[in-house]
């Protein structure tokens, strides 16, 4: 298996940082970092809570739902949601709140799970219109195997429809109006050009979302324009003649993902895993699908950045654990492997232990990764940084 420059294709820094306020490390691509070691997820996390006027904020929702409200029965606003606390949250609110008329639609998950389908029917039954897109099954699992062969992320396929299909039911639907949850880009760590405005351009949804693979690189892997249709986007013409708008319910309302959780429970219907996810702690997030976790899995393989770091980082920010707790929840369960569904797995992207081992390991980056006894080892980890004074 050829070994991947990780530094060069994600722009990655050689020299690894640790955040001073989180747990995230300057791995993850397009985060930035201050002279005073603080991540650009960080500083908006402040930014929210000591700049914002969210009295302000609402009633620029409230002017944009009054522009798009139709009154007619015709639907106002596309919510792309699977059932879970943050799509449900925006859906219930843009409705019961703002008296809008959404659409909820959902990507069909690669292998969706029991939890997963209660969550949407529930969320469907709290009294939403809903449409769920599925794709050609054979396609799926052709894109996943490539994805996860070339770009080690079998997710992508995934990303492409979750991302894309929201654009087909709002031309499809003549509503211009699409409301996402939060930007993940300016809440989480990336680029920070959209930090103080409620949307995003078509340009940027496509440098976000979307690993670079060129367009003839499916088709000469024997899958089709019209395999290919359901995963892209309309034609821009029609986006454009639409006036489709990409809008975030964060821009708008004080984002935070545990009382979204708290929220749902009480109005959606939703109910938390019984159990902790694989690779981290919490139960409540990323659950509608069976092979997630190898998804967050060479996350932590590509950039050291596991699920758990991930959900540390953004709970440290909201103020729910302290630097130390998320610290060492990173260290009991960062890059856990995905055991409970990898022989699903193997068999959804029809391939061998001995192959899923050798991506794995062509993904491995030398300025992260040593073998010490045998065995793969991260050269930095957070905890080790804590010889540093957290910034209070």
């Amino acid at each position: 298996m050829e070994k991947r420059d990780v530094i060069k294709q994600y722009n990655l820094p050689v020299d690894i940082r640790f955040c001073k306020k989180c747990t995230i490390s300057n791995q993850r691509p397009r985060i930035r970092f201050g002279a005073d070691g603080v991540c650009s997820a960080c500083r908006f996390a402040e930014y929210k809570r000591q700049q914002v006027d969210w009295h302000q904020r609402e009633r620029e929702l409230i002017e944009l739902c009054d522009r798009h409200r139709k009154g007619n029965g015709e639907y106002d606003v596309i919510v792309p949601c699977s059932g879970g606390k943050d799509g449900g949250f925006v859906a219930h609110q843009l409705k019961y709140r703002y008296g809008m008329n959404p659409l909820a639609v959902t990507w069909a998950p690669l292998r969706p799970t029991d939890i997963g389908r209660k969550n949407l029917d529930a969320f469907i039954a709290s009294g939403f219109d809903h449409v769920l897109g599925t794709p050609n099954g054979k396609v799926t699992r052709r894109l996943t195997e490539l994805s996860f062969r070339h770009l080690g992320d079998p997710f992508q396929p995934f990303i492409y429809g979750q991302t894309n299909f929201p654009l087909h039911m709002a031309v499809k639907y003549d509503v211009p109006l699409i409301m996402y949850g939060e930007n993940g880009e300016v809440e989480y760590g990336g680029d920070e050009k959209n930090a103080t405005r409620p949307d995003r351009e078509f340009e940027d949804h496509d440098k976000h979302y979307f690993s670079g693979l060129p367009p003839e690189f499916w088709t000469e892997h024997q899958l089709s324009v019209a395999d290919l249709k359901p995963f892209m986007a309309p034609p821009h013409e029609q986006i454009v003649r639409n006036r489709t708008a990409i809008h975030f319910f964060g821009y708008y309302k004080f984002w935070d993902p545990q009382e979204n959780f708290y929220y749902c429970t009480e109005n959606t219907g939703f109910t938390p895993n019984p159990e902790r996810s694989e690779g981290t702690y919490s139960k409540y997030a990323s659950l509608d699908d069976r092979l997630d976790g190898f998804h967050y899995y060479l996350g932590y393989i590509k950039f050291g950045i596991g699920r758990t770091t991930s959900d540390a980082a953004h709970e440290i920010r909201d103020g729910k654990i302290t630097r130390e707790e998320g610290i060492a929840l990173v260290k009991r369960y960062d890059g856990e492997f995905p055991k409970k569904y990898f022989e699903e797995f193997l068999d959804y992207c029809s391939i061998t232990k001995e192959e899923f081992d050798a991506v794995i390991d062509s993904w491995r980056s030398p300025h992260l990764w040593q073998r010490v006894d045998g065995n793969w080892r991260l050269k930095h980890s957070v905890w080790e940084s804590l010889v540093e004074a957290p910034v209070s």
